[in-house]
């Protein structure tokens, strides 16, 4: 079989823009959608059958102004030297690359290379089958042994290798068969259903229209179900006008109103009150983000056994940042360095890029760093898109860091379940952030710019192409994160540092005042500013607002771990009403706060040292729009939760 030849779109393309699917947005002069810069790859695992009628995806080489993460290839290197002889440059290697994959550029591939992408290429279907049969010898064998229980222990039995091997038999079935055996169909009955309904409806009315359905699922949600105790419909209507005022004071503060995409905003909101229901009122949902948020803590949770072998088995846990949070970004960043050089992470990305610009009209890497901060983090989110960071738009870098702030992650889940926080009202919380954070962030800043991974995507493949191979992508990417953990902890003890010293000017300034117990300092400030926001969620009048603005007010100053200590075994808030207690718990279930600037500033900074100037003038808005993503799952609670009681375990320790 001929070995493809890699394609550069200067060969078929003229010199001209590359246009996204945005309307009324300005042209982006980014070099990456200039088409004389962008090029295609063949495909290495699919047919060409399976690949007809499939969107192609762009790379872009030489167009990200950012010194490189990894070094440059010294003239010694066996692939350069062997590519470029003494003699003579010799001829060029041909390249075979994966078009969800950037790093197999011809300038990276050797002799072995190319022999053994020809000899795959050849016997694949051998490959793919050995590999189905592998894992539904597994999944049998498994049936067989245990049955439907599941040997280590979850609830879910018998679904978790099921899945596993329903996406491993569906992705290789893809690599032979087109998608659009799929997609066609479904587009059939989009077009001859919603899009016919919606046509009746005039242009200008459909907004108007939309947002009305919204404001009824959200007053039939909250109104049908019967009153508790203190979960009064007068709570509730409260609850409900303060989810307003929170879209009303983005919509006033807004970088550019007349930008709004409410499409954007009004589909967010729905699915956030969509997603409450399903998680809160159904145990199918909860199982379902919670073996989620297993996986992502099991796999952030092997950077201990490293931490283990460098200290000693004690060490992970003692709950220090440096020991606990540190490594597992540092294994993480290499981990997704190596998702990179597979070529997987540049897959999701672009069909995320096409259904979330189809179902809510934004990027596909917001809608990455959305869809996984809830479960992995604010800092390692970040690193799913690193390649783009550097092209990311004004709008992008702010809906990137409030849907870092929006949530807590599934890897901490465990410490505050362990305080005796509700496990559902933590999971609910993270998976509501993810419309939450993209509604929210798109009133406090809509996209004003063409993008690289809106309807399409083109991806910067610059340092991917560097790896020599997996080892050495691993190796570029621990470095990595070495660089990022060290910014991440300079800037952290530089942020938290400052505040001690402005805590410390207000306690003596209020001493002259009589302010002494409790002193003035910025914490009891904010708690007394979160006062009327307590009662905008919806906490009843009855003594606990100034107490749950307190809490809230820690959580922006300190952290939420704090926060949530406080609520779960100080005597001051053991008296708090179930409902109170609810709304705190939603309330506090975000990283929006002071010494997370120093977490985002870092890891972006560090991803793309040019656009630093761009994060940290964004990062105030942005953590202001993420903890009011998170207030508003409080009043989306406030709104659904009936049995509040039950969403208050007391830990075993204040007994």
């Amino acid at each position: 079989m001929a070995v493809p030849e890699y394609t550069d779109a200067t060969e078929n393309k003229s010199h001209s823009h590359n246009p996204s699917a945005q309307y009324n947005v300005e042209k982006n002069n980014d070099p990456a959608l200039d088409t004389a810069n962008e090029h295609t790859h063949a495909h290495l695992h699919h047919t060409a059958h399976a690949e007809r009628d499939r969107d192609e995806t762009e790379y872009s080489k030489g167009t990200t102004y950012e010194h490189s993460n990894i070094p440059n290839q010294d003239p010694h290197d066996q692939t350069v030297h062997r590519r470029h002889p003494p003699d003579g440059p010799g001829p060029k290697v041909p390249a075979v690359a994966d078009t969800e994959k950037g790093n197999l550029s011809p300038d990276n591939r050797s002799d072995e290379d190319t022999r053994t992408s020809s000899f795959y290429q050849k016997y694949r279907i051998y490959f793919h089958l050995f590999i189905w049969l592998l894992f539904t010898g597994w999944w049998i064998a498994g049936l067989i042994l245990h049955g439907r229980k599941d040997p280590l222990g979850s609830r879910t039995g018998w679904l978790k290798p099921f899945l596993l091997w329903l996406v491993i038999t569906l992705r290789l079935m893809f690599f032979y068969v087109p998608i659009t055996i799929i997609t066609k169909p479904m587009h059939f009955v989009w077009n001859n259903t919603a899009v016919r309904i919606a046509s009746f409806v005039p242009e200008k009315l459909k907004i108007p229209a939309s947002a009305m359905i919204v404001v009824a699922v959200l007053l039939i949600g909250a109104f049908a179900s019967p009153e508790g105790v203190d979960n009064t419909r007068d709570n509730r209507a409260v609850s409900l006008f303060g989810l307003g005022v929170i879209i009303f004071v983005m919509w006033a503060t807004s970088k550019h109103r007349k930008a709004i995409k409410w499409h954007t905003v009004i589909v967010g909101m729905l699915v956030q009150f969509i997603v409450a229901l399903f998680v809160l009122r159904s145990g199918a949902g909860y199982s379902i983000f919670s073996f989620v948020s297993e996986l992502a803590r099991a796999l952030l949770g092997f950077a201990n056994e490293g931490t283990s072998f460098l200290t000693n088995e004690s060490v992970p846990k003692l709950g220090w940042f440096l020991v606990g949070v540190l490594p597992a970004i540092i294994f993480f960043v290499a981990f997704v360095q190596l998702l990179y050089y597979w070529g997987t992470l540049q897959w999701f990305i672009q069909k995320f890029a096409v259904f979330f610009f189809w179902s809510m009209r934004v990027s596909g890497a917001e809608a990455v760093v959305a869809a996984a901060s809830p479960f992995i983090g604010q800092g390692e989110s970040a690193m799913l898109i690193r390649p783009f960071v550097a092209h990311l738009t004004q709008a992008e870098l702010h809906q990137v860091m409030t849907s870092g702030f929006a949530t807590i992650a599934g890897s901490v889940l465990v410490a505050y379940i362990s305080l005796g926080v509700n496990g559902q009202a933590l999971i609910s919380s993270c998976v509501m952030s993810i419309p939450a954070s993209l509604a929210i962030s798109k009133l406090r800043y809509p996209e004003t710019e063409e993008t690289l991974t809106t309807g399409r995507c083109v991806i910067p493949d610059d340092d991917e192409h560097r790896a020599a191979n997996s080892l050495h992508a691993f190796a570029n990417g621990a470095w990595l994160g070495l660089k990022i953990a060290g910014m991440i902890t300079a800037t952290l003890l530089c942020i938290i540092a400052f505040l001690g010293l402005a805590d410390g000017l207000l306690t003596w300034w209020g001493r002259y005042l009589n302010i002494n117990d409790p002193p003035l300092t910025v914490e009891l400030i904010f708690g007394y500013i979160c006062y009327p926001i307590a009662f905008l969620l919806g906490v009843p009048r009855n003594g606990d607002l100034l107490k749950v603005g307190q809490l809230i007010g820690t959580k922006l100053i300190l952290n939420e771990f704090v926060a949530y200590t406080n609520l779960q075994t100080d005597p001051a808030y053991a008296d708090l009403s179930p409902r109170s207690r609810l709304i705190a718990t939603y309330a506090l279930c975000g990283f929006a706060n002071i010494g997370s600037l120093g977490t985002q500033i870092g890891v972006l900074s560090q991803i793309a040292p040019s656009r630093s100037g761009d994060v940290s003038r964004l990062a105030v808005s942005a953590l202001i729009a993420g903890a009011l993503s998170t207030l508003t799952s409080a009043s989306i609670a406030g709104l659904l939760v009936t049995d509040q009681a039950a969403f208050f375990t007391p830990p075993t320790s204040a007994s």
